[in-house]
């Protein structure tokens, strides 16, 4: 059985995180060049597991992922990471983790 984590204890890991949230809204999507050459979309929605600023973290999402998600879906994340750009912490499921969106409880 998984075992799931806060949001506020995701933000002081970097691996292995598992949550459950709720995308409270919805980020602007941006193309970006990758140090291979090629270019990607990228988003970053805002997740919350409760209120107050320490339940909520960006969720950056790539590609075909960003269209999937919607605001106000239910999503859980297993095997996912932290990283931090310009002073902002985000998760991501990243290459091996995984993400399900309204999953069946």
């Amino acid at each position: 059985m998984t075992e799931f984590i806060s949001i506020s204890e995701a933000k002081k890991m970097r691996s292995g995180i598992n949550i459950k949230a709720n995308v409270k809204s919805l980020g602007e999507k941006r193309t970006v060049n990758l140090k291979t050459g090629q270019k990607m979309d990228v988003c970053d929605h805002i997740i919350a597991d409760g209120d107050g600023p320490d339940s909520e973290i960006k969720l950056t999402l790539w590609g075909e992922e960003i269209d999937k998600v919607k605001a106000n879906d239910k999503i859980v994340i297993t095997n996912g990471y932290t990283k931090e750009f310009r002073g902002e912490i985000s998760i991501s499921k990243g290459k091996f983790g995984d993400m399900q969106i309204n999953p069946e409880d």
